[in-house]
């Protein structure tokens, strides 16, 4: 079975490890063809990361339009195919993307199977050509797959009539994601630290945790990893608030950082907001932090509270005051914050991990063999 798999977002070297775990099954030849960077809408360039590649060929292939999300575009995407030969085409991208298109058109060629990827959860009509490319993926992909099950409840009320596996797009590296140093409830004497990992963007709610911050104990500081245009009218919130002194940016760390900057939290918050063009599709790293054994708060716009489950705290989206009880519940319960730790673990344990993710997948391509082209 050769599989191509058509990914900007394995240029992030920790999900590099799903491609590992695939081409550990049976009969499996992977090829993945992803681009040297990905240009992302605040101008910032996330370059790629080289981590996990044992087992599978990497082809680093420039993109046209880089950092146009929808019409971006593989120039030699054509010589690949011609070269790789594939049986099984996996596009992991959305089905209105130009890329998506070009290599659907490509597989019919080469009389490959495909799949794209589905993200999107909020219902969209776009414009054309995007319906076009859109329509013609519908027609000609053999199955799809959908990160969570609103898209795929939208991928049928658009119409899209074939199957439909919902599987999250990456699964997580317990080895990487894991607690290295001892795990300690709150305690009087230190400071409690509240994290949030992310851009800094209006929808992400994080003036709702700035919010909160003011009104919690002197003892909590809130600690803000990421970049994005909010920075600034965060700085302003905390200063009208009087917190400046409790409120610390970071700038973003690569992937492979990224646990050890989990395990200074004492515990982990998404306080997304829901917009009427869009909503939390997963919250990844609510499940990078539940497997560091970082509790984690969340807001309860779309995805978040099935990713969390019963291992972690929920509040309603935008509000402040019950953030701030949910965060005093780990503060003031040393038992409470203990279990939620060991629930998160166990959580992305028993449903996230890349073997998990890999073998679902798997099941989908022998699945597509199956089917004629």
């Amino acid at each position: 079975m050769r599989v191509l798999m058509i990914s900007k977002a394995l240029i992030a070297g920790t999900s590099q490890r799903k491609l590992e775990e695939l081409a550990k099954c049976p009969d499996v030849e992977l090829t993945l063809a992803t681009p040297p960077y990905w240009k992302a809408d605040d101008g910032s360039k996330q370059v790629l990361e080289k981590l996990y590649l044992s087992g599978y060929r990497m082809i680093v292939t420039p993109m046209a339009l880089n950092g146009h999300f929808h019409i971006h575009f593989y120039p030699k995407l054509g010589e690949i195919f011609r070269e790789v030969q594939p049986d099984i085409v996996h596009i992991d991208e959305e089905p209105y993307n130009l890329a998506t298109y070009q290599a659907m058109r490509l597989s019919r060629k080469y009389r490959a199977r495909a799949l794209f990827f589905a993200y999107q959860n909020l219902y969209r009509a776009y414009p054309q050509p995007f319906r076009y490319f859109e329509q013609y993926n519908y027609t000609h992909t053999t199955t799809a797959i959908a990160g969570n099950q609103d898209a795929a409840d939208v991928l049928r009320r658009k119409g899209y009539r074939k199957s439909v596996h919902v599987i999250p797009q990456f699964g997580f590296d317990t080895d990487i994601f894991k607690r290295t140093v001892p795990l300690q409830p709150p305690a009087p004497e230190r400071p409690f630290v509240i994290g949030y990992v992310g851009r800094l963007v209006e929808q992400k709610g994080i003036s709702t945790l700035v919010d909160a911050l003011a009104l919690l104990p002197e003892r909590c500081r809130v600690v803000l990893i990421g970049f994005g245009p909010m920075k600034e009218v965060l700085t302003e919130q905390a200063r009208r608030l009087g917190v400046s002194d409790r409120l610390t940016f970071k700038a973003s760390v690569p992937t492979r950082e990224i646990p050890a900057e989990l395990q200074k939290l004492d515990v982990l918050v998404l306080p997304s907001l829901t917009r009427p063009n869009w909503a939390e599709q997963f919250g990844r790293v609510l499940a990078e932090a539940m497997s560091c054994e970082v509790p984690v708060v969340g807001s309860d716009s779309a995805e978040i509270p099935y990713v969390i489950g019963d291992a972690g705290l929920i509040f309603p989206e935008g509000n402040a005051q019950e953030l701030a009880n949910r965060l005093r519940q780990l503060l003031d319960n040393p038992d409470l914050y203990l279990e939620l730790a060991r629930k998160g673990r166990q959580r992305v344990l028993t449903h996230y991990t890349q073997e998990q993710i890999a073998r679902q997948t798997y099941q989908v391509y022998c699945e597509m063999l199956e089917k004629p082209v």
